[in-house]
């Protein structure tokens, strides 16, 4: 008799606590990016600019073929139109390297990133 009256504590419990719990926090790097990639070596161009979104930490751009992912550390992988990107976020911005190619020639810069 006494265990007939312990699981429905322990269910009114658990559901309570689960209803008063907070909701699950998205990823931390989720939002708009400001993505600027400058060339140091090679002959691609020089620098560009772009908007990325990041969303439970995938990459995404409209009109681009990209793929990677944002790891909840900040640890970034990307690759974009053949090109390749590693790096790290922190907080708001982040920065790191990438490398490709352009007619079959490699070449190879940083790139930087602001949330907006």
């Amino acid at each position: 008799m006494r265990r007939n009256r312990i699981r429905p504590l322990i269910c009114v419990t658990l559901l309570s606590a689960a209803a008063t719990a907070p909701a699950f926090a998205g990823h931390p790097y989720d939002g708009q990016w400001s993505v600027t990639v400058v060339t140091k070596n090679g002959n691609c161009e020089p620098s560009t600019s772009s908007t990325l979104t990041i969303s439970d930490g995938r990459v995404s751009a409209p009109g681009a073929a990209i793929s990677g992912t944002i790891g909840r550390e900040g640890l970034v992988r990307v690759s974009i139109n053949g090109a390749y990107a590693n790096g790290h976020l922190n907080g708001n911005s982040g920065s790191g390297k990438w490398n490709g190619a352009s007619a079959g020639v490699p070449c190879s810069g940083r790139w930087e990133a602001s949330r907006q």
